[in-house]
């Protein structure tokens, strides 16, 4: 008889958390303006509103932390994590950040300016915030298959060659690099292959385009290359990582999630002349070029967390952890974005709650009520997190809106995942009754999402 799949690691440590009633999460809600990024987090049950800085580090990274250099400039930690970022994606050129946000934030003050227009696979808020902030324009070039949540193809987050063509066509002129997400967490977490990797870059080519990966999520992109496209099953994850990175020109990273930190980021590029002009906003913004907003300590927990997380047997533990929940989701006839993603699983609100109108924010109201069901806290990201256009101020509608649970690295078992379907089960079970949602009611004019104040359309009664 075949054994049964376990986990790649064991328990050492662990963390208390209580449940709540009913009574009082309706109050911690309205408290909070209906906005679950605003609730205490002893008030969470079970806390899926991202995978970011959420995960458990191993020992190997506890023990790293120990020998963190803290000197100013010139620590050893830095040369730990620059060794490890140019071993795994070929880039000589090394920036730490804060964060990925911050990553962003630096390197597109010295990239983009006011009228650019960016290309991309469905840039995620803050980096799309970081390009509209700059008075430029985020154009989503993804594939059209990614809208239709029930359509099961193998990578679902790829750019689509023609539309990215016709950008490069029309407008040249004002384009200073072509985004790539991997993997593309606005389009439920999905995966861009290696073909489409190579199309985008023979197109940046023909154009004189640089390429950017924002690689929150690159060793999750990784697998399902082994896992998904032809001729990669034989190759390990570190193999592929070279051979994605070898098709860009630099990346930005949010170490919080592949990297398995609680902070951390950083930009990596062969470019001389992006490092260059990006190295002086690191020191306006986070902080000297060896350092960067980092510790010393983090770097070393960053190092080796890349390096544990570019193997295969934490990435499947990872992954088939989420595929678990999306099992029971199957079950229980649950529509989300299919196939299931690396990192979360994005529940269809608009096949979920039919009788909430869009301009309620059907999947703000799913996430409300599943935290109002059993204390468990997804995120929105859909119609809130699009913003509005910047132009019009009209609220955008034209995308996916959906409830993203996501799934911290190494946290929870499969038990928690049994809660998490049930409850998301009871709140389908009563989805008829669901017909009004929520209203903004003080937003801020970029990444609302993160501080919205919203208010119930109507009060329901639930029995």
């Amino acid at each position: 008889m075949e054994l049964p799949f376990a986990e790649s690691w064991k328990i050492k440590m662990v963390e208390p958390i209580r449940k709540s009633t009913r009574q009082e999460r309706e109050q911690w809600l309205k408290e909070a303006h209906y906005n679950v990024f605003q609730l205490k987090s002893e008030q969470v049950y079970i806390d899926l509103i991202t995978d970011s800085g959420t995960g458990a580090m191993s020992d190997r990274q506890w023990a790293a932390m120990m020998l963190g250099d803290e000197s100013y400039a010139g620590a050893s930690s830095f040369f730990n994590l620059k060794e490890v970022i140019t071993r795994l994606t070929g880039f000589e050129y090394v920036i730490p950040t804060h964060q990925g946000r911050a990553a962003e934030n630096v390197l597109f003050s010295y990239l983009v300016h006011d009228g650019d227009i960016v290309p991309g696979n469905s840039h995620f808020d803050t980096t799309k915030g970081h390009i509209e902030g700059r008075k430029a324009i985020a154009l989503d070039c993804t594939i059209d298959e990614a809208k239709n949540t029930q359509l099961e193809i193998p990578f679902k987050g790829n750019v689509d060659p023609v539309k990215l063509e016709k950008a490069l066509q029309e407008h040249g002129d004002r384009i200073p690099f072509i985004i790539v997400t991997i993997t593309n967490n606005t389009a439920g977490g999905q995966p861009v292959s290696m073909q489409n990797l190579r199309e985008v870059r023979a197109l940046a080519d023909k154009y004189n385009k640089p390429v950017l990966f924002d690689s929150a999520r690159f060793a999750e992109n990784a697998y399902f290359i082994k896992m998904r496209e032809d001729g990669y099953s034989g190759k390990t994850i570190k193999e592929i990582t070279k051979e994605m990175f070898d098709l860009a020109d630099g990346m930005t990273m949010s170490a919080k999630k592949d990297g398995i930190v609680n902070m951390g980021g950083f930009i990596a590029t062969r470019k001389k002349d992006w490092y260059e002009g990006a190295k002086g906003f690191c020191v306006q913004y986070e902080g000297y070029l060896t350092y960067g907003g980092m510790n010393g300590r983090d770097m070393n927990a960053l190092a080796t967390g890349l390096d544990e997380n570019t193997e295969f047997d934490n990435l499947e533990t990872r992954i088939r952890q989420v595929e678990y929940l999306a099992k029971k989701l199957d079950e229980y006839g649950i529509p989300y974005q299919r196939p299931a993603g690396g990192h979360a699983i994005f529940v269809d609100a608009t096949k979920v709650l039919t009788h909430v109108p869009k301009n309620e924010f059907p999947a703000q109201t799913l996430t409300v009520e599943l935290y109002l069901e059993a204390g468990i806290r997804g995120c929105e990201i859909g119609y809130i997190l699009a913003d509005r256009d910047p132009v019009t101020r009209e609220n955008r509608f034209t995308g996916l809106d959906l409830l993203r649970l996501a799934i911290p690295r190494r946290v929870y078992t499969d038990n928690h995942m049994n809660v998490i379907a049930v409850a998301l089960k009871n709140v389908f079970d009563r989805r008829e009754s669901i017909t009004n949602g929520v209203r903004i009611t003080w937003e801020a004019p970029l990444m609302r999402h993160f501080t919205v104040q919203l208010e119930r359309t109507e009060l329901l009664s639930f029995s």
